[in-house]
């Protein structure tokens, strides 16, 4: 099989990595790549916003399977387009993908399908919302409704920090059209955890759990990011929560979309806060998690390729079964000084190639380039560094034994990532 991946973070390179290993693939093209994948397949030079060229390179080079990595061309409907060209693809179509594309939207569908999450109300102007949060105090919860990258979301403690917020939605206007509507929130108190579900339309396999880290530093402060690092499984994932998530969030969700004409066909990725109450939904999102694939791809042993193709035609249930690595992984993200605010591109990385052939570690590409013959930083996220061990304890030490050997001018880490699971 010829298997296509859009995309250039370390999400894709962590899908190019597992999908390689598939006894079915016999050649993987990314698109457009990073350095990373290049070193396992062909990158190719199409950016993820040019669907028809995608589509015809699909076409053209008789791709068995296409997986679409983020989020914007879902949204903007690759899927149809594949669908109607007549290629295989995975991934939901444009109005499914709306669980991520509007944040309105999903809460609404929550609400229709009695799906727990946090109570919360939209608006469409400064003024409205700014009387909101004056009544609802605070902590509260700001997000823009578009797409924002990860970077859309304010939990405000104060109340400077919500109307600041909601200024720049609304004035500023830092995430354009996604922030011209705003979802405010109850602030949910609880563990957070992710879910990957792996769905066709009808029914779903979940893959191991994992737990992403939103904040820049340790401890959990500072501003939101698009992920520090995370690991999988995540012990607050217990039996019954993971019973619960998937009788009373995976399972509506997927019978929900097929009510209303929408088969869900792809990652439901659901962001979950597990309350005293059990767990609700932080957010749904319609592909995989960055970093938490680069954790959770390393922890499943059966064979990805397998699973997407099942999905992408509708018989999942022919699957026999995940079959999961008893051994954690943890991954820490390499970034930029200044991310996620302004950041300088260009920084030459040294020592990627200490960790070449590492049995329990794997550096994954997100924010990278060549250039001069050199691998150089070129985005917020560099790179994520993930370790395997027999404990969390010693995936931990793999990680960061991984990042001790990595340097780039400014580069900044959070030492924290897995401490929430040591303490379980």
């Amino acid at each position: 099989m010829k298997v296509l991946v859009i995309g250039s973070g370390g999400r894709e390179h962590a899908l190019v990595w597992k999908l390689a290993q598939s006894p079915k693939v016999t050649q993987v093209f990314a698109a457009p790549g990073n350095p990373g994948t290049a070193e396992i397949g062909t990158n190719v030079s199409i950016s993820v916003d040019d669907l028809e060229g995608l589509a015809k390179f699909a076409s053209e080079n008789g791709i068995d399977l296409t997986v679409v990595g983020p989020e914007a061309p879902l949204v903007a409907g690759i899927v149809d387009l594949f669908r109607q060209k007549g290629l295989p693809v995975f991934g939901p179509e444009k109005a499914a993908a709306q669980l991520e594309g509007s944040k309105d939207f999903a809460k609404q569908f929550m609400r229709e399908f009695d799906i727990p999450t946090a109570r919360s109300m939209t608006f469409d102007n400064l003024e409205d919302a700014r009387s909101y949060v004056e009544a609802e105090g605070v902590p509260i919860v700001i997000k823009a409704d578009g797409l924002a990258a990860g970077k859309g979301v304010t939990v405000a403690h104060d109340r400077t920090t919500a109307m600041t917020a909601l200024d720049d939605c609304f004035e500023n206007q830092i995430f354009g059209e996604a922030g011209s509507r705003v979802v405010i929130e109850e602030c949910m108190v609880g563990e957070e955890a992710s879910v990957l579900a792996i769905c066709d339309g009808k029914t779903f396999v979940s893959l191991p759990s994992s737990q992403d880290h939103k904040p820049a530093f340790d401890n959990d402060e500072g501003p939101n990011t698009g992920g520090m690092g995370a690991y999988s499984p995540a012990p607050v994932m217990t039996p019954e929560i993971t019973r619960i998530v998937d009788e009373k969030i995976l399972t509506p969700a997927i019978r929900g979309m097929q009510e209303r004409g929408t088969p869900y066909i792809g990652i439901l990725y659901a962001g979950l806060m597990i309350t005293d109450e059990g767990p609700k939904v932080v957010e749904f999102n319609c592909r995989m998690g960055d970093p938490e694939t680069q954790a959770v791809l390393p922890v499943l042993e059966s064979d990805l390729c397998e699973l997407l193709l099942l999905a992408s035609e509708g018989r999942l249930d022919e699957h026999p079964g995940l079959e999961v690595s008893p051994n954690p992984a943890v991954c820490v993200v390499l970034a930029s000084g200044g991310y996620p605010g302004s950041y300088e591109k260009g920084k030459e990385i040294h020592g990627l190639e200490s960790l070449h052939g590492a049995p329990d570690t794997t550096a994954f590409h997100a924010g990278t380039k060549e250039q001069e013959g050199k691998i150089v930083t070129a985005g917020g996220r560099v790179l994520g560094i993930t370790g395997r061990g027999e404990t969390v304890a010693a995936a931990i030490e793999g990680a960061y034994k991984g990042v001790s050997k990595i340097s780039f001018e400014g580069m900044f880490f959070r030492k924290d990532i897995g401490k929430k699971a040591l303490d379980r």
